[in-house]
């Protein structure tokens, strides 16, 4: 296999001790105007996180402005500092790379390739107290109406090998805000996007013990499962049985699947 290119590589962040540093703040001083003129976020249960120490948090996924929530509400309402795995691609981006490295966002390859040194960073993160928020499907649901799809394994890996504890968070209204894969923003400050925290997931079956690809993907359905149970409570509808599969349905596993559908369509 061909050895990867210097200019292939993604730089970690450094991990600053204090978790709200000066760096961090100049940012939020930025997007937090943002974000509140977006939508208003309205948050319940976060009673249930811990103050201090580390956690992970994972979340479902459904459009480009649920990072932006979900940062706002770890460091405006649980008065942490958010650190998210994010596209590599972002990082790349002028001025903006350099930002969320900065504020101690990691970044993250995609197209097969390995993510070791993305999950060192993020266990360093974890390993110095810190909360790692995670959408575990890995990339925007693909299920047709918008419930959380089946799960990656990376975010039950690192807390199971941390030993730290998981929290589901369902989120619902972001939609409105920014459709799926849509470019065309319809914001508003009264417009809520919906957030509640469950109880800590239950993994003690999993840990202490060296497990098998099955147990792991196990787990991580377990995970799914509960932030599912989370967007039904908020969305007051019951979701399928089973978590959709992009794979048994033709779709890419990365990258606008719609716009890449209607290029297939037209060809």
């Amino acid at each position: 296999m061909a050895q990867k290119s210097k200019s292939e590589y993604l730089r970690m962040p450094k991990i600053n001790p204090a978790e709200r540093h000066f760096v961090l703040v100049l940012v939020a001083a930025v997007l937090i105007p943002l974000v509140r003129t977006l939508f208003k976020l309205v948050p319940t249960g976060q009673e249930k996180l811990p103050k201090r120490g580390a956690f992970v948090l994972v979340s479902n996924h459904v459009t480009n402005v649920d990072a932006l929530a979900m940062a706002y509400f770890v460091y405006v309402t649980l008065k942490r500092a958010p650190h998210f795995l994010a596209k590599g691609s972002l990082f790349k981006l002028p001025v903006i790379g350099a930002a969320l490295r900065a504020a101690g966002q990691i970044p993250v390859y995609r197209g097969g390739q390995r993510n070791d040194e993305p999950l060192r960073a993020a266990h360093a993160y974890l390993d110095a107290g810190h909360c790692i928020s995670i959408f575990p499907e890995g990339t925007l649901t693909r299920d047709p109406d918008l419930w959380p799809m089946r799960g990656k394994t990376g975010a039950v890996r690192l807390a199971l090998e941390t030993n730290v504890p998981v929290y589901p968070v369902a989120h619902w209204g972001s939609e409105q805000v920014l459709p799926q894969y849509g470019s065309k923003f319809r914001p508003g400050f009264w417009k809520p996007v919906r957030m509640v925290v469950g109880d800590e997931i239950d993994l003690t079956a999993y840990r202490g013990k060296k497990l098998t690809p099955a147990e792991v993907h196990e787990a991580t359905e377990l995970v799914m499962h509960r932030i599912t149970e989370l967007v039904s409570q908020l969305r007051g509808t019951v979701p399928p049985q089973e978590l959709w599969d992009p794979v048994n349905h033709g779709q890419t596993e990365t990258g606008n699947f719609k716009k890449k559908k209607n290029k297939k369509a037209k060809n």
